[in-house]
């Protein structure tokens, strides 16, 4: 039986070993053992149990002497010793042990010159399914001379840890030696896992070549191939707005900035499901079929139905497809320099200006505090929305401190002219807890159209004095008074005092998190009266 060499990670009489199989092999290999069921379209629908979402209190970085001062140690970045690692890497190995191996070798990385070889050892065949379909696939000719893996990761959702023993914190463990090149998921079957930790190993090694790993979404102009990056953690609209009919998608999740350009780290997608609908996110709905991975959709068992508004089992239900399930996806994963960044947020404080421009000051700080805001939960006497501000839009992923990336980013903008837009998708015109509504997608869309064709390079900017940035006077299809924050608000004292309270919340968290940041990014931030 042919092993493919992974006795050296301990994996010893394997029942057997399969390399690469399918989509249609793995699925049927998934029915066969049980772990899932087939959707009226032909997706394989799995439930991953305990585990819905990313578990950030398991996740660990080997604190090695070589990677130690890179790290930015922390909540988000806990450090395990090398001895905890082998320990439960041993036992994982030993749980893998007589059983039936799925291993997909494959890339990340759309751009050759920083292409990573990933070898990805599975228990499950769905979770094989996921990340063949997740990350790029080699053609035959290329898993011919694939040789060794850049990083290898062995992924065993039905080993359990035991706190005490292996000294993590539950009976999942997400943990990177970025010296051994070796990642290890145990306990969690939450496919985000393994795609998250892909990603979390990019961030790492990219920034070493002179690469800026970014949390976003890209399109390209089909023509020019100038590109467009989109920044925004959940519900700020990055993949509804970067999904533009008129130009192509290059990705929707993960990216580098090279000097060439911008690329994929990834050859699929791994969507939201909940309340999805055809007619709102056509390309997402029609992705749901045979080679996709569902999890936690509640099916009707007869009907083979996918409810989609049933949040039962999670909020955080999703699908993973290949990025070609997508119309008009770029393939290769490739494009140009950006012409354009655009950082989204949803303020339901409804204060900040629906379109600002920003200088390289003010995206390198805005980039770092990464802002958003959530509506008033259902918890008694909360009435107000809920700052949100995840570093770089992305803190989880990120191993290294913000000043690496941030720094990188000003770097790049300074090289070749790229413009930053800051675009409000929440609420006009007063809060959400007040009852106002969302700024219109039709007109964030003109905004978004009108920042990606130049259209603001002529027109006249008034400065917002709380938010410290500028936003203009007018934009083709959208109505002047709709560009005005403080001008949609009825009562400007109101509007007045509601902008300062937001102005401060960035200030305490900017000097909470980033005390050692340099001036001129914290002068650039807002500026609460």
């Amino acid at each position: 039986m042919e092993t493919y060499g992974i006795e050296k990670y301990g994996i010893i009489g394997p029942k057997a070993v399969y390399r690469n199989l399918t989509p249609a092999q793995l699925t049927e290999a998934a029915l066969r053992r049980g772990e899932g069921s087939l959707s009226k379209t032909g997706a394989l629908v799995v439930t991953t149990g305990k585990y819905t979402g990313r578990s950030p209190n398991d996740k660990f970085i080997v604190d090695t002497e070589g990677v130690h001062n890179d790290i930015a140690w922390g909540k988000v970045n806990r450090p395990i010793s090398r001895e905890k690692f082998d320990a439960i890497k041993g036992k994982v190995a030993a749980y893998l042990q007589g059983r039936e191996i799925f291993i997909f070798d494959g890339y990340a990385g759309a751009d050759p010159k920083y292409t990573k070889k990933f070898r990805i050892i599975n228990e499950l065949a769905s979770q094989n399914l996921f990340i063949h379909q997740l990350l790029i696939r080699p053609t035959a000719e290329q898993l011919a001379e694939y040789g060794e893996a850049d990083y290898t990761m062995l992924v065993a959702p039905g080993f359990k840890c035991d706190p005490a023993v292996d000294g993590v914190n539950s009976e999942a463990a997400i943990m990177i030696d970025y010296e051994a090149h070796l990642i290890v998921i145990a306990g969690s079957q939450y496919s985000g896992e393994i795609k998250k930790s892909v990603f979390s190993t990019m961030n790492y090694v990219m920034t070493k070549e002179n690469v800026l790993p970014m949390h976003c979404s890209a399109n390209m102009d089909p023509e020019t191939h100038e590109t467009a990056v989109f920044f925004g953690l959940s519900g700020t609209g990055k993949t509804t707005l970067s999904a533009d009919p008129a130009r192509k998608l290059i990705g929707d999740d993960e990216h580098g900035w090279s000097p060439d350009g911008i690329f994929n780290f990834e050859g699929g997608c791994y969507a939201k499901c909940i309340n999805l609908k055809e007619e709102n996110e056509p390309d997402i709905f029609r992705a749901i079929k045979f080679g996709s991975l569902v999890e936690n959709v509640v099916m009707d068992p007869e009907t083979r139905e996918l409810n989609f508004d049933d949040d039962s089992l999670t909020e955080n239900t999703r699908v993973g497809y290949p990025v070609d399930y997508i119309s008009n996806a770029q393939i290769p994963g490739e494009g140009g320099i950006p012409k354009v960044v655009i950082f989204l947020t949803a303020d339901a404080f409804g204060v900040l200006p629906p379109i600002s421009r920003l200088s390289k000051e003010a995206a390198m700080y805005h980039f770092v505090t990464g802002f958003t805001s959530k509506l008033a939960g259902t918890e008694r006497g909360i009435t107000e929305p809920q700052p949100t501000f995840s570093t770089l839009f992305g803190e989880p992923f990120m191993p290294m401190d913000p000043q690496v990336y941030a720094k990188m980013l000003g770097d790049k903008l300074d090289a070749y002219g790229t413009k930053v837009y800051l675009v409000n998708t929440g609420w006009a015109g007063g809060s959400a807890a007040a009852g106002a509504k969302r700024m219109k997608l039709s007109y964030t869309r003109a905004m978004v159209s009108a920042a990606l064709n130049g259209d603001f390079d002529n027109v006249e900017f008034k400065h917002h004095d709380v938010f410290n940035v500028d936003y203009p006077t007018s934009c083709p299809g959208v109505p002047a008074e709709m560009l005005d924050a403080r001008g949609m608000w009825a009562d400007k004292a109101a509007y007045d005092e509601q902008a300062n309270k937001l102005a401060k919340m960035f200030e305490d968290n900017f000097s909470k998190k980033y005390p050692h940041m340099a001036a001129e990014i914290a002068n650039a931030g807002p500026k609460a009266k």
